[in-house]
């Protein structure tokens, strides 16, 4: 089909141009975030541009770790949703899926494991390969113990560059299956929209309340239909970027916009000679998906996100060179295994940054190109000033009506006792 000059060139353009419609007839009293609240509450969540099929995928609650990393992996995926080989045929969907599975929540998940020491005796392989100082390392690294014998000088856990490749080798890690983990599943029934649900219903719970993806489901089939990311909503935002509800949003300065929210000062940081770990686990401790790694004080080097936790488990024998996984280290084989095995990806790259002069437009533009959420702030000298993420632009887009969710997180938050996520 041919298209007609000057109509959108993308689903996710014609979307927008969908949202200015419904701009042109808003009451003009209404505020700019009251006009783009009533827009996208008029727009059903099923118009979203459908992720790549590749990108849709379940994994049975009795497939391996193994196995689950490898579908992961091989999707270019954060998480997905698991689905209960238990449930009847005709169960609902609410029945039908366990929760989300995440690279994070398997290898907490396996920290946590290596406290109890009947699990580790239970794989003879496993522990016959691991020191006993392996071993200690593995529960100051999950929890962060404080023991002088077990910490770098700057106060985080060390792991040994080899730990990772002997226990993904292990009977342990290759026999648990993803039914065993579900204490790490970050939500617990499986959360999920229909396809009835609205546009801001899904911007709010990628925003306010944190969600990764949003999994949206035919209540037809009771199938899921969707999986909505930050970065497809990344990728959207750059695709109406031109367009006149988002123009004048777009065309002012991050410090008009009061952004970023988060300065230097609250920015959770690892520098560059701490262990690996402590990233990942300040990442879980402080509920954030991802922190900068830093040189001499205050200069961002170096990005390192939730989801570049696959490749400890994917590439483990990259580090075993290593006396311990530093950030750096971590990072610099990364990146070196990419080039060497001619991979493209979008999960550890060079720091993306930005300055607070800049447009919102500017800063939508760089995340879209290098398909994160999230830019780091810096003054002129390179020194880090603060953090913008896919939630603080929305929450300068559109606002939660007061108990606009009524009872819809009845019966799935809070997380369960067990979560580990």
């Amino acid at each position: 089909m041919v298209m007609e000059e000057g109509s959108p060139r993308s689903p996710e353009a014609r979307l927008g141009m969908e949202v200015e419609e419904l701009w042109d007839i808003q009451e003009p009293q209404l505020t700019p975030t009251e006009k783009l609240n009533a827009c996208f509450e008029s727009i059903p969540v099923s118009e979203f541009p459908h992720a790549s099929p590749s990108q849709v995928i379940e994994i049975r609650s009795d497939a391996s770790l193994v196995e689950a990393v490898r579908l992961l992996s091989q999707h270019k995926i954060l998480s997905a949703p698991v689905v209960d080989v238990d449930a009847p045929e005709d169960a609902s969907w609410i029945d039908r899926y366990l929760g989300m599975v995440e690279f994070a929540g398997i290898v907490v998940w396996i920290l946590h494991q290596s406290e109890n020491n009947d699990v580790l005796d239970a794989s003879d392989s496993f522990s016959s390969s691991l020191e006993d100082s392996t071993r200690h390392v593995v529960v100051a690294a999950a929890n962060g113990m404080s023991s002088p014998r077990y910490r770098s000088s700057q106060g985080s856990p060390k792991t040994a560059g080899n730990f990772f490749e002997l226990l993904t080798s292990s009977d342990f890690y290759k026999n648990t299956k993803v039914k065993d983990i579900s204490g790490s599943f970050r939500w617990a029934p499986f959360l999920a929209l229909q396809t009835s649900n609205s546009f801001l219903t899904m911007l709010l719970l990628l925003s306010k309340y944190r969600m990764k993806s949003v999994p949206v489901v035919d209540a037809g089939d009771q199938k899921i239909d969707n999986i909505i990311t930050q970065s497809a909503v990344i990728h959207m935002l750059e695709e109406c970027a031109d367009q006149q509800w988002f123009k004048s949003l777009g065309s002012k300065k991050l410090c008009d916009l009061g952004l970023p929210l988060m300065g230097a000062n609250q920015v959770i940081k690892v520098d560059e000679d701490e262990p690996v770990l402590q990233a990942f686990r300040l990442m879980r401790q402080k509920g954030v998906g991802g922190l900068p790694v830093v040189s001499d004080g205050n200069k961002p080097v170096a990005n390192i996100s939730i989801r570049d936790i696959q490749f400890l488990l994917i590439t483990p024998e990259i580090y075993k060179d290593y006396r311990s996984i530093t950030a750096k280290n971590f990072v610099t084989s990364v990146k070196r295994y990419l080039e060497d095995n001619q991979k493209a990806s979008p999960l550890v790259s060079d720091m993306i940054t930005c300055r607070k002069e800049d447009t919102l437009k500017d800063a939508i533009t760089k995340l879209d190109s290098k398909e994160i959420h999230r830019i780091y702030v810096v003054d002129e000298e390179g020194n880090l000033e603060g953090i913008i993420t896919l939630r603080d632009i929305i929450s300068r887009i559109v606002h939660e009506p007061h108990g606009y969710f009524g009872d819809f997180f009845d019966g799935v938050l809070p997380l369960p006792a067990n979560s580990r996520v």
